[in-house]
């Protein structure tokens, strides 16, 4: 397989550092085009590697979809993988379909009217635009998958294996995605992409529910308290636009009723968002400085901490998963299935702090799968519409295991996850 990887930040960095230490021989992923509108710090990453002809660095306009299309020609790619933020996926997914490759993303997009984002029904939901051209792609033979990150992406491939294996009847799926990091010298810290945490936090939120389909909240919605497990304990949490809403309830069923996502943000962050909000800062919009033209949104994330230069200054762990309740046999269970990443290890182990690395796990397992021929097909699909367990069994393979805690219900509380792994086979 030959690869185009659009997007060299945190998350695109760290892919391309599991690739190179899970095929260091390209025995299936015999090349990866590294390709960035900052051409040096494409250079950058492709020069840790030591591997210039298996990983070349390009530039890039992400917004080009010709340049796009031509690169990928050029390098005879197979695959177009999107690690950079939501405006580039339109012009990456359509330069993907006119180039005749496949196609990745890590998450989509969504617009809204901006005189009255909450209550009017939005001009485009997540993904819509991807979902509405399934048949086209599938008539030319080809397959993106939307949403290979860790959230989406790893947690709807749990939600996808708890509906399969573990639950006769489904009542909710709870997304939730929290941590206990400690972070040295710095009072506000993105872990992800700046502009993508900014919008997706702003935006309403987004749940489903059975009887009233999608539905659109305040931002930051519906605070809780969810106790995470491993230690990390009881973390505030709120609601906001995130993918798997999206995605659960289109291939998920067996009675599904609820389906939402929910991150934590500590009181800072949430206050700095709101003053944004207020400012105006967050608009995607340019306005003219002098003689220079901006997008607010731009100056911020130009001017926050870099969420790949960070990883020293932090301590701790992230911890994703989807919280499963429904019924088995006829007895209420409630299960929490998740992947656990510590920051001081992948570190030491990637050079790349742990938000990034553990989103950038997805696409990797993802690529290989396709590659072996162990996910297949064509059109335009989430990763719940494919079998789960190759998946799986590949996160242990990867040293990025998975975890299972019964919560309260009738199945024994702290079930031990190794024995549902000992069943899974790699490819």
């Amino acid at each position: 397989m030959k690869a185009l990887l659009i997007g060299t930040g945190g998350v695109g960095e760290a892919l391309a550092r599991i690739l190179g230490e899970r095929d260091p021989s390209g025995q299936w992923l015999e090349k990866l085009v590294l390709a960035d509108f900052k051409a040096s710090r494409a250079e950058e990453v492709a020069a840790s590697l030591d591997a210039p002809q298996r990983f070349p660095a390009e530039f890039v306009d992400a917004g080009d979809r010709e340049m796009i299309e031509a690169l990928a020609q050029r390098h005879a790619v197979d695959v177009i993988v999107n690690a950079t933020a939501s405006e580039f996926v339109k012009p990456i997914f359509d330069a993907a379909y006119q180039a005749g490759v496949n196609y990745l993303d890590l998450g989509t997009y969504s617009r809204y009217d901006p005189d009255d984002p909450v209550h009017g029904e939005p001009e485009e939901w997540m993904a819509q635009y991807q979902f509405e051209r399934s048949a086209a792609w599938e008539e030319k033979g080809l397959l993106a998958v939307t949403g290979c990150g860790i959230d989406p992406g790893t947690v709807d491939v749990f939600a996808t294996y708890a509906a399969k294996h573990l639950f006769d009847e489904l009542d909710e799926l709870k997304v939730r995605d929290g941590n206990d990091f400690e972070v040295d010298g710095l009072d506000l810290v993105f872990g992800f992409s700046v502009v993508t945490v900014i919008e997706e936090c702003l935006n309403p939120s987004v749940f489903w529910d059975r009887r009233r389909g999608w539905y659109l909240a305040e931002p930051m919605a519906e605070p809780e308290i969810f106790e995470l497990p491993e230690g990390i304990g009881p973390v505030e949490m709120v609601a906001v636009e995130h993918e798997e809403v999206m995605y659960m309830p289109r291939y998920l069923d067996k009675g599904l009723r609820k389906v939402s996502f929910k991150i934590q943000l500590d009181e800072d962050m949430k206050a700095a968002l709101k003053y944004l909000r207020a400012l105006g800062l967050d608009s995607d919009e340019d306005i003219r400085i002098g003689e220079e033209e901006v997008a607010p949104i731009e100056v911020v994330a130009a001017t926050a901490p870099d969420p790949a230069r960070i990883g020293e200054r932090i301590t701790g762990r992230a911890c994703v998963g989807v919280n499963v309740l429904g019924r088995k046999d006829g007895k209420d269970r409630d299960v929490f299935i998740y992947q656990l990443t510590d920051n001081q290890e992948t570190m030491q182990r990637f050079g790349t702090q742990a938000v990034v690395t553990q989103t950038a796990f997805g696409p990797a397992i993802t690529l290989e799968l396709l590659a072996r021929g162990r996910w297949r097909g064509s059109g335009v699909h989430a990763p719940e519409a494919f079998e789960p367990e190759p998946y799986l069994a590949l996160m242990d393979d990867y040293a990025h295991p998975f975890f299972m805690e019964e919560r309260a219900s009738a199945y024994k509380k702290h079930l031990d996850s190794r024995a549902l792994r000992a069943g899974l086979t790699s490819p």
